[in-house]
């Protein structure tokens, strides 16, 4: 009998690894693994991981690199928005799993598969994100969730695999690690609950450096181009801020938000350059954009990454923004200077050739020299003149 073709959104971790071997053994699926990758994982990452499939028994394991496709259709739209959901996580496992949606459908379609898995739970995020993109893309297609259908624990999936002879570190897989381009978030019995917090073994980068460094990020239209006078993509840019950075343990974190099924969620996370991309590119906008300009890119932003959370990224309205947002970077150009020290971080001051903070017009508490102040006694008589007429027919004040 010829199995049913399944292609399997795979990471190599607890959960996908469960449903490889699940969708093969039990189901009799003739499985298909495939890696999105968005610039998680190295070469040696990526052959162990491809080693793991083969072992849990998959008839083919395929890579796909989408990691510049990312960063030019989401991530560098996630730094112009300065974007941090609840003021605190640069939304990286969010943004990627529209990318690594997308390419498991393409692959299902080239290979003709009827079937897609993936490994999310019933209780979170990414099982919205997953089914809404493959519903769109492909219609026709069957999705097999294992772990929520069956409301797995962790401990049972570990029981299940070890019972079927596979070895790992399991002590190890007490976490769950999903590691992209733009940050690495931790999940463990900590982030259950309300009051607990990660150990520091839980989290992949440790302090490694104690001596203070400084960095040098030049900005050119809002994006990375160059970090200490080395001229860098983006891409790069990002990496060596990252490398940089997270020996300095910087970048840590906990997320507390609303979920997409509106139960509260907590995860840890690390993300040393995208804070300290966000922070810097802020500063660069500050000094740059009028305040009309940062007060409804602010509007536009705290949308976007809302919508891109709650797997909306696939909505037209979310190229609208962006055309906006690609508008706004016309002038976000120049270098921020970053101190590093273990644990944390500080923006220095920046430079600019389009710095609205510019002497020769005036110096903020000091002088002017576009203005008297005649000028400003006219202009807060006219500005205060509705709400003095507001208080004197109401009898307000």
């Amino acid at each position: 009998m010829t199995k049913e073709k399944l292609v399997l959104a795979f990471s190599g971790g607890l959960d996908t690894s469960y449903c490889a071997k699940y969708l093969s053994d039990e189901k009799g699926f003739d499985v298909y693994s495939i890696i999105v990758n968005t610039g998680g994982f190295d070469a040696v990452e990526l052959a162990e991981i491809e080693k793991k499939a083969y072992n849990l028994g998959v008839t083919r394991h395929e890579v796909v690199d989408v990691t510049q496709d990312y960063y030019d259709k989401c991530i560098k739209y996630m730094l112009f928005g300065n974007i941090l959901k609840n003021n605190t996580y640069p939304l990286s496992v969010s943004s990627e799993r529209a990318f690594q949606a997308i390419a498991t459908v393409e692959y299902a379609k080239k290979i003709g598969a009827k079937y897609v898995a993936h490994g999310s739970t019933g209780a979170g995020n990414d099982q919205v994100r997953f089914d809404s993109i493959f519903q769109i893309l492909m219609p026709e297609v069957t999705v097999i969730t294992p772990i929520r259908d069956k409301k797995l624990s962790r401990e049972a999936e570990i029981e299940y695999l070890k019972s079927k002879g596979v070895s790992d570190n399991w002590e190890k897989k007490a976490y769950s690690i999903n590691k992209g381009l733009w940050g690495t978030s931790v999940g463990g019995k900590e982030t259950l609950s309300s009051d607990r917090w990660l150990p520091e073994e839980a989290y992949p980068s440790q302090l490694k450096e104690k001596n203070e460094a400084f960095l040098e990020i030049k900005f050119e239209n809002g994006e990375p181009v160059q970090v200490n006078g080395e001229k860098l993509s983006p891409v790069e840019a990002i990496r060596r801020i990252e490398a940089l950075a997270s020996a300095y343990a910087i970048g840590r974190d906990m997320h507390v938000g609303d979920t997409i099924i509106g139960i509260k969620g907590r995860v840890g996370f690390e993300a040393a350059a995208p804070l300290i991309l966000i922070k810097a590119h802020h500063l660069i906008e500050k000094h740059v954009l009028t305040k009309w300009q940062q007060y409804w890119k602010e509007q536009l932003s705290n949308w976007y990454g809302m919508l891109l959370h709650e797997g909306q990224y696939l909505e037209p309205v979310m190229r609208n923004m962006e055309k906006f947002m690609d508008d706004s970077q016309k002038y976000v150009s120049g270098s921020v200077k970053v101190r590093l020290t273990p644990y944390r971080f500080e923006i220095l001051g920046c430079t600019s050739e389009h710095d609205l903070m510019n002497a020769k017009f005036a110096k903020y508490g000091e002088e002017n020299t576009a203005f008297t102040g005649d000028d400003v006694i006219g202009f807060t008589k006219i500005m205060s003149n509705q709400m003095k007429i507001y208080g004197a027919v109401n009898n307000e004040w």
